[in-house]
């Protein structure tokens, strides 16, 4: 049952707000409402396989756990992407890779974020099973290792020494600043089991009594009052509900935090009006400039059979703007019901300048918003992905014990990384404030990747727990 108050309500129990709910509940005096819309499990024994399962990837059609988005990546490319909708989030449905951000990246956060000032905060989440020391931590509760070398995958192992014989180095952690080269990625799984946020952070302390947790639950609104938000509007199969808390925390990811303020009556006001939502703060930032990561997916044959069952991504090369992924397996096989039958080789635009938005349906704004990426808009972004597509061509070409190279094919896709829908800042664009309370609204924050002053040039997942643990640990909320 739902309670009437919590001291902190957090909307979206998925990788940011798994983590949050876990750690404000440390403190036994708090009372922490974690609300949820897809289902949960309360042990591991209660997941479903493929949730379980580090080399499934389950966010295919009609998949059980994610939320179908209509989305234009180019004016002419329409398509569909998928995001978690499931205890965990898109964290317990992802290929597990678990790269920090670059310190260049987090240089376009605002000053407290430094990779200096961070450092600590991933250090926390962690425990890296391969490079203890003063870069990595060793009793946080998110477990990283790599794959190791005598086990990877045929693909990884001569796509590595390919990459190596083109001449670009090998770096052995991903994770420690330095240059760019071709790795082992650094994944979170233990035993074959993808150990997401919620398996990792909010499972174990699931028993306290200042924590509630309510799935499939789904939050209508952020109730304001007197420029203050004071709680929230839910609906669950009993019917609508007002929960009033002290402080609201928005965790719902880049694509319903923005969806779930505009709904509140929070966004650019002129959009706002022609969606017929009353206007209770302009804030012209929701929804607008994200960013995310192109991908043109390079497909192949294989000239033999090769097994299955490893995680999705176990090396890559980085450059200063591209990361060339070599799936260990076809989407078909790791993704159930993808239908993507040939292994490809994703190429990868690390530091995208097009800038996308979020489009609410006039018609029902509650509705599934569309994702309107605008990829390829900047000039560079296309010759970027050119580059990337040749580097990519001819490094299958020299692989050919394994790579059927004659007749690629390519295909735009996106690496769902969605980042940047509520940004973080203090200019005119920006949503929220350094410690990720919204501008203009008091007890309101919002913490996952949609406050990332742009989409980091490694995959976004152990940026946004470092920043959930980060913000969650101190106190910023106040």
């Amino acid at each position: 049952m739902l309670p009437a108050h919590a001291d902190v309500v957090v909307v979206g129990g998925g990788s940011c707000g798994s983590v949050v709910a876990a750690r404000l509940s440390d403190d036994p005096d708090r009372s922490v409402l974690l609300v949820e819309a897809g289902p949960g499990y309360r042990s591991v024994l209660d997941m479903a396989a493929e949730i379980r399962d580090a080399a499934t990837v389950p966010v295919g059609p009609h998949s059980s756990w994610t939320t179908t988005f209509p989305a234009r990546l180019t004016p002419e490319i329409v398509t569909t992407v998928s995001r978690g909708r499931v205890l965990g989030g898109s964290g317990a449905v992802n290929g597990a890779y678990f790269v920090r951000a670059r310190p260049g990246d987090l240089a376009r956060w605002p000053a407290s974020w430094s990779y200096d000032e961070v450092l600590a905060d991933f250090r926390a989440v962690e425990t890296d099973a391969d490079f203890p020391g003063d870069l990595h931590g060793s009793d946080g509760p998110v477990p990283v290792a790599r794959v190791p070398w005598e086990r990877l995958h045929p693909v990884s192992a001569a796509f590595h020494e390919t990459a190596v014989s083109a001449g670009f180095g090998t770096v052995d952690d991903l994770n420690a600043p330095g240059p760019d080269g071709v790795g082992r990625v650094p994944l979170n799984i233990r035993d074959g089991v993808r150990v997401g946020p919620a398996l990792a952070y909010l499972l174990p302390v699931l028993h306290r009594t200042n924590l509630a947790v309510a799935t499939g639950t789904d939050v209508l609104r952020v109730v304001v009052e007197n420029g203050r938000a004071v709680g929230v509007e839910v609906a669950d199969g009993a019917g609508i509900h007002r929960v009033t808390a002290d402080r609201v925390v928005v965790c719902a990811g880049a694509v319903r935090s923005p969806q779930l303020l505009m709904l509140s009556g929070i966004g650019p006001a002129d959009e706002l009006q022609r969606l017929g939502i009353a206007v209770l703060h302009d804030l012209p930032g929701v929804g607008r400039d994200f960013t995310d990561h192109p991908e043109v997916a390079i497909g192949y044959r294989y000239r033999r059979d090769l097994p299955t069952g490893s995680p999705l991504i176990e090396t890559v090369l980085h450059t200063d703007t591209l990361e060339l992924r070599p799936y260990t397996v076809p989407f078909g096989t790791a993704i159930p019901g993808s239908g993507v039958a040939d292994p490809v080789l994703g190429v990868v635009l690390t530091r995208p300048r097009s800038r996308g938005r979020v489009v609410l349906d006039p018609a029902d704004p509650r509705s599934a918003p569309t994702l309107d990426y605008r990829y390829l808009g900047h000039p560079q972004d296309r010759a970027d992905l050119r580059e990337g597509v040749r580097l990519a061509a001819d490094l299958l070409a020299a692989m050919p014990d394994i790579v059927d190279a004659s007749g690629l094919t390519t295909h735009l896709g996106t690496s769902l990384h969605l980042s940047g829908t509520c940004r973080m800042g203090a200019d005119d664009g920006s949503v929220v404030d350094e410690r990720c309370r919204v501008h203009g609204i008091d007890g309101l924050s919002i913490v996952d990747t949609s406050v990332f002053p742009a989409v980091p040039s490694r995959g976004p997942h152990a940026t946004a727990v470092m920043l959930a643990h980060r913000i969650a640990t101190r106190a910023w909320f106040r």
